[in-house]
C-alpha cells in the first residue's frame, strides 16, 4: 500500500516503526488515534504480532477435510492484539498508514537536514514476501523513528546442544505458534525464568510427554522480590495457570537442576540432568538421564540492538548488566527523533512493551508538534505501570541469574560456535593467551563469524572471557541478503 505524501518534510511518512510487535503496534496505534501523523510499520514477519502474538505465515486454501491447525490456548490476550490489529487497518484504510511485513531492515541511516528539509531517517529494507531469488530492496524516509525490534533467545553451549532435536524455547514455541507442532513426543524444558512454565504447558497440552522442567534456580529467591510480586499480583495468578496445566498433565517440575548434557547420533535421543549445588555449580555425581526426542533451553533474552548501535545511540545496562537503549519517561534516546520502546529497552514482556509503545508514541507526538519543551506531557498512568511493570522485569533478572556453573558441563570438544564450528578448547586457549573480551576471542578463534554474526555465540563468549554480557557489535549489513539484492542499492543511489 502506498501512503499518500501528508509530511512537511518531504519524507515518505512523520513516523516509522521498526517492528510489529506489541510495542511497535501500541505506538502505532496510539499515534493514529491521538495525532494526525502519517506512519510507516516495517516488520520481518508476515504480520503484525511479533513473536509473542507470532501468526503463522500465509498458506494456500487447505484441501477439503483438512483439519485446521490448534492454537487456542497459544496466544495470551487475544483481545488486545485483535483491538490493535483493527486499529491498524483502519489507518491502513485511512491512507495514514503504509505497512510492510516480510520486510528486514538492514541498515538505517540519518539523513542530514537541508534548506528545507528538517532531516529525518531512511530505513534500507530487503523485500522477502516473494519466492526465495526474488528479493528486492527499497527505502522508507520519516522524520522520527521508533525502534521496537523485541529481543531473541539466549543459549549457551553444553556438549550435543548442536544435535537435531535440541532447540531453544523459543523455537519450540514458535513452532506451536506458527504451524502447531510439537517438537517432539518426548520432550525436556530447561535453562532458567518464567518463560519454560508456557512453552512446557503448551507441549503438555498437545500431547507431547515433557519429562521435566529443570529450573537451574530455586523458588526460595522469590521471596527476596516479595515487594516487586506485590505490585504485580496478577502475574502470580498467570503462574498459577501454568503450574495447574503441569499438575494436570503430570509433567514434573524441578528446581535447581540443570540439563548438562545431550546425547544421540543422528539426533538428539536422551539427556543428563544434574542437580545444581548453592554455589550455582553441578553436584557431582548427581546427573541423572532422560530419554527424549526433543529438547528446549533457554537463559532469557537478548536485546535486539543493531539498529540502535548503527545509530549510536546511548546503551546502559539493567539489573543483570545486558546493554539496553537508554531512554527518558516518553522514550527518547540520546539521539534527537529517534525512540525506544519493548525488549530493546530490557526484557519486560508483553504488558511493559504495550505501556512503552504508547509512551513512544507520546513521546513523538510531543516533539513533532514543535510544542516548548518545557511542555513536556507527563506519563500518566501508564508512566506509573511502566515503573511497575519494570519492578516485576528486575525481580525476574535477580531470582533467575544464569548460574556459574554451565562452564563445568563444557568439554574441550563442545562446539561453542555452532556456525564456524570453534569448540571450546580453542576459546579458552584464546583466553588464556590474553583474550579480555567477546571481540578479541572472535580475532583469535573466529567465534561469532559465522552466518549469525555472534547472536547465538556471542553472549557465552561474552560470560568465558569477561565474566559478564559484551557490548553489542555495530553491524552495517544487519540482516542477511543476497549479494543481488545488497547491489541493487547502489543502482539505487546512483540514481539519486
Amino acid at each position: 500500500m502506498t501512503t499518500p505524501d501528508l509530511t512537511p518534510s518531504g519524507a515518505d511518512h512523520d513516523v516509522v516503526v521498526i517492528g510489529a510487535g506489541p510495542a511497535g503496534m501500541a505506538c502505532v496505534a496510539t499515534l493514529l488515534a491521538e495525532t494526525s501523523l502519517t506512519v510507516g510499520l516495517v516488520d520481518a514477519g508476515h504480520g503484525a504480532g511479533g513473536q509473542y502474538w507470532r501468526q503463522p505465515a500465509p498458506v494456500p486454501t487447505p484441501h477439503p477435510g483438512e483439519p485446521a491447525p490448534r492454537r487456542a490456548g497459544l496466544h495470551h490476550d487475544l483481545a488486545t492484539f485483535h483491538r490493535l490489529r483493527d486499529a491498524l487497518d483502519r489507518g491502513a484504510a485511512s491512507g495514514r498508514l503504509a505497512t510492510r511485513f516480510a520486510h528486514h531492515v538492514w541498515s538505517v541511516t540519518a539523513n542530514d537536514p537541508g534548506p528545507v528539509a528538517e532531516g529525518g531517517f531512511a530505513v534500507h529494507v530487503v523485500d522477502r514476501s516473494g519466492r526465495p531469488g526474488d528479493e528486492s530492496t527499497s527505502t522508507i524516509t520519516g522524520r522520527a523513528l521508533v525502534i521496537a525490534t523485541g529481543a531473541f533467545d539466549r543459549a549457551l553451549p553444553f556438549p550435543g546442544w548442536d544435535l537435531p532435536g535440541v532447540m531453544t524455547v523459543g523455537g519450540l514455541q514458535a513452532l506451536l505458534k506458527a504451524g502447531d507442532v510439537a517438537a517432539g513426543r518426548r520432550v525436556a524444558i530447561g535453562g532458567t525464568g518464567p518463560f519454560l512454565l508456557p512453552v512446557a504447558a503448551a507441549l503438555a497440552a498437545r500431547g507431547s510427554t515433557v519429562v521435566g522442567v529443570f529450573e537451574a534456580n530455586h523458588p526460595v529467591r522469590w521471596l527476596r522480590e516479595s515487594r516487586a510480586v506485590a505490585r504485580n499480583v496478577g502475574k502470580l495468578g498467570e503462574g498459577a495457570g501454568y503450574a495447574a496445566t503441569l499438575l494436570r498433565h503430570r509433567v514434573p517440575l524441578r528446581p535447581r537442576r540443570m540439563i548438562v548434557a545431550a546425547h544421540g547420533t543422528d539426533r538428539v535421543e536422551a539427556v543428563s540432568v544434574a542437580r545444581v549445588g548453592r554455589d550455582g555449580r553441578p553436584v557431582e555425581g548427581s546427573a541423572e538421564r532422560h530419554t527424549v526426542d526433543a529438547v528446549g533451553v533457554g537463559w532469557g533474552f537478548t536485546p535486539q540492538l543493531d539498529i540502535a548501535v548503527t545509530l549510536g545511540l546511548r546503551l546502559t545496562r539493567d539489573r543483570g548488566g545486558t546493554p539496553v537503549v537508554e531512554v527518558d519517561r516518553l522514550h527518547r534516546s540520546s539521539r534527537p527523533r529517534v525512540y525506544a520502546a519493548g525488549e530493546t529497552c530490557g526484557v519486560g514482556g508483553a504488558a511493559l512493551a504495550l505501556v512503552e509503545g504508547r509512551l513512544a508514541a507520546r513521546g513523538v507526538a510531543h516533539d513533532l508538534t514543535g510544542a516548548d519543551p518545557a511542555s513536556h506531557p507527563a506519563p500518566g498512568p501508564d508512566g506509573v505501570a511502566a515503573v511497575r511493570l519494570g519492578a516485576f522485569a528486575d525481580a525476574i533478572i535477580s531470582a533467575h541469574p544464569v548460574p556459574v556453573g554451565w562452564v563445568d558441563a563444557l568439554t574441550d570438544e563442545t562446539i561453542v560456535c555452532r556456525c564456524e564450528e570453534v569448540r571450546f578448547g580453542a576459546v579458552r586457549a584464546a583466553i588464556e593467551a590474553g583474550a579480555t573480551d567477546a571481540r578479541q576471542v572472535k580475532q583469535l578463534t573466529r567465534t561469532g563469524m559465522g552466518w549469525c554474526q555472534g547472536r547465538v555465540c556471542g553472549y557465552a563468549a561474552a560470560l568465558l572471557s569477561a565474566g559478564a554480557p559484551g557490548e553489542p557489535d555495530e553491524r552495517l549489513i544487519g540482516a542477511p541478503m543476497p549479494l543481488g539484492a545488497l547491489a541493487q542499492t547502489d543502482d539505487q543511489h546512483d540514481a539519486m
